[in-house]
C-alpha cells in the first residue's frame, strides 16, 4: 500500500489566502481550499473526500497540484483536452472523397449501387483516405466541412447489365 499524500508545509501567506478562499462565492475555490487545509491538518484523502463531498482521487489530484503549482490550483483552468485526438483523415481526403462519391460502389467491389455513410467509411479506409475505419458520423462531419450535404439514399431499380436500359424501356411501354 502506498503511503498517504499530504500537502507541503504552508507559508503564512498561503494559509491566509486559503482561509479567505473558504469564504469565496465560487464553489470551486471553496472546495479546493477545504481540501488543501484538510490535508495540511493531517487528514487523509478519503476523510477529506467525505467531508468535502468528492472522490478521493480528486483530493489526491488537488494535493499533487498544490505541491507542484502552489496557489495556482485555486484558479479554474481550461476544460479542453490536453491532447488532440489523432488525425483520422489524410490530407488528400478532402479532394478525393467527393470524387469517390461520384463513382458507383460497384466499382469498389460492393453489390449495392447506393452509397451509405457506413459504406463510404469502409471504402475510404480501404482506399487510404482515412488512417483507420471511421464511424458514419465522422464521414458525415467531413462531408459537411467540405460543403456536401448528405441525404438518405433512395433505392432505385438498377442493374449492372449494359443492356438494362433498352430492356427496361420496352417493358414499361
Amino acid at each position: 500500500m502506498r503511503p498517504p499524500i499530504f500537502v507541503r508545509a504552508l507559508t503564512d501567506e498561503e494559509r491566509a489566502r486559503l482561509d479567505a478562499g473558504v469564504r469565496s462565492s465560487e464553489a470551486f475555490v471553496v472546495r479546493r481550499c477545504q481540501i488543501v487545509l484538510g490535508s495540511a491538518r493531517g487528514e487523509r484523502a478519503p476523510q477529506i473526500a467525505v467531508a468535502v463531498g468528492c472522490d478521493p482521487k480528486t483530493v489526491r489530484d488537488v494535493v499533487h497540484g498544490f505541491n507542484t503549482h502552489g496557489l495556482d490550483i485555486l484558479t479554474r483552468g481550461s476544460t479542453r483536452p490536453h491532447r488532440l485526438p489523432p488525425a483520422v483523415w489524410t490530407p488528400q481526403a478532402g479532394t478525393a472523397l467527393p470524387a469517390l462519391l461520384h463513382r458507383s460502389p460497384r466499382d469498389f467491389g460492393h453489390p449495392s449501387g447506393v452509397w451509405t455513410l457506413a459504406l463510404v467509411a469502409e471504402v475510404s479506409c480501404a482506399q487510404g483516405l482515412s488512417t483507420r475505419l471511421v464511424s458514419d458520423e465522422a464521414v458525415r462531419k467531413l462531408l459537411r466541412r467540405l460543403g456536401i450535404r448528405w441525404k438518405r439514399a433512395k433505392r432505385w431499380i438498377t442493374s449492372p447489365d449494359p443492356a438494362y436500359r433498352p430492356k427496361s424501356s420496352g417493358a414499361t411501354a
